[in-house]
């Protein structure tokens, strides 16, 4: 349909179909190009309806936010893992003997070597003597006649946010640690020891259970320090107290470390080293002197430390974490 424009000359003219290429300017009766800054064009009189604008500029509306299934308006939590982090292959096909049977707990890789020096060690039912041999995927290894579970090893590191309970599940339906890390790994891990709901901090799962056990046990002294806010100022023999030891019901404890925070903004923040895993057993130690934790954070466990892991998001241990871990006394 022709369509009319009026111009700021006598006369008038007429555009064809359709419309002109972007990039040219209407022209004159007179031949020269008219002046973008004329007035919108009019009808009757009354100013021509405007042009419709794009989609994208159309509507200024939020998109609703995604509810969760049970129709809440909060939305699911999704499992967080830092970003160019890659799932280790520690059981990589076509792998060193000893590595092998590092991987599979049996024992560090110098010890490996060892064992298969010793020739106590067969793949396929031929004993390996030779150093630096390597097994293929599907390759059965024994271990002085014993057959070595070939089940790829995991180590998950997971810095715990707040109201998540550490188990495998709950009969309850609140939140578990288990959420956190569903997609980290298709081998079943389990989480080594324990933080309450409401503390935060480092979290280690595997499948490992020599690992498990040698970081639980007393007796291997693995660190954990936590970040402590108490309700009020601590004093100062109080931490003099938690060193030398504090009779609780069931056993005396003592911290290796209890130091106020360097950083921290009131000597209600105190940093404090232990090697106890019984439960809940630094929130006890300061309510044995009168203090109620706040907030508590574990920002320590082993070698293991949060750089650069975010609240809330998980990464995979490195292999050099892992041998680090094994070869803790």
């Amino acid at each position: 349909m022709n369509t009319r424009k009026t111009g700021t000359g006598k006369g008038r003219t007429t555009t064809g179909r359709g419309t002109k290429p972007s990039g040219s300017k209407p022209a004159s009766r007179t031949g020269r190009p008219t002046s973008r800054t004329e007035k919108p064009a009019t009808r009757g009189g009354k100013p021509a309806p405007r042009t419709e604008k794009p989609d994208a500029e159309k509507s200024s509306t939020p998109r609703p936010r995604p509810t969760a299934a049970d129709g809440s308006s909060k939305p699911h939590y999704k499992p967080k893992v830092r970003k160019g982090d890659p799932l280790p292959t520690f059981n990589e096909e076509d792998i060193r003997l000893n590595k092998y049977l590092s991987n599979a707990g049996v024992c560090s890789r110098r010890e490996a070597d060892v064992l298969i020096q010793t020739g106590v060690v067969s793949v396929n039912g031929q004993i390996i003597t030779e150093m630096g041999y390597k097994i293929k995927k599907g390759d059965k290894v024994q271990y002085d006649g014993e057959t070595i579970n070939a089940e790829i090893k995991r180590y998950v590191l997971l810095n715990k946010p707040k109201g998540f309970i550490t188990t495998m599940d709950d009969p309850l339906g609140r939140k578990t640690v288990m959420g956190l890390i569903i997609n980290a790994c298709k081998e079943r891990v389990y989480p080594v020891g324990r933080l309450d709901r409401d503390t935060t901090g480092l979290l280690l799962f595997t499948n490992d259970g020599d690992m498990a056990k040698k970081l639980t046990h007393p007796r291997y002294e693995a660190t954990k320090i936590y970040h402590v806010e108490a309700d009020k100022p601590v004093q100062a023999e109080h931490l003099e107290m938690l060193m030398r030891g504090i009779e609780l019901e069931d056993g005396r404890i003592q911290a290796d470390k209890a130091e106020y925070v360097k950083d921290g903004k009131s000597s209600r923040e105190v940093g404090i080293e232990i090697h106890s895993g019984k439960n809940r057993i630094v929130r006890r130690m300061f309510e044995k002197l009168g203090y109620e934790v706040v907030k508590l954070d574990r920002v320590q466990f082993a070698s293991l430390t949060k750089k650069d892991l975010p609240r809330g998001y998980y990464r995979h241990l490195t292999e050099k974490e892992v041998h680090f871990l094994k070869m803790t006394k």
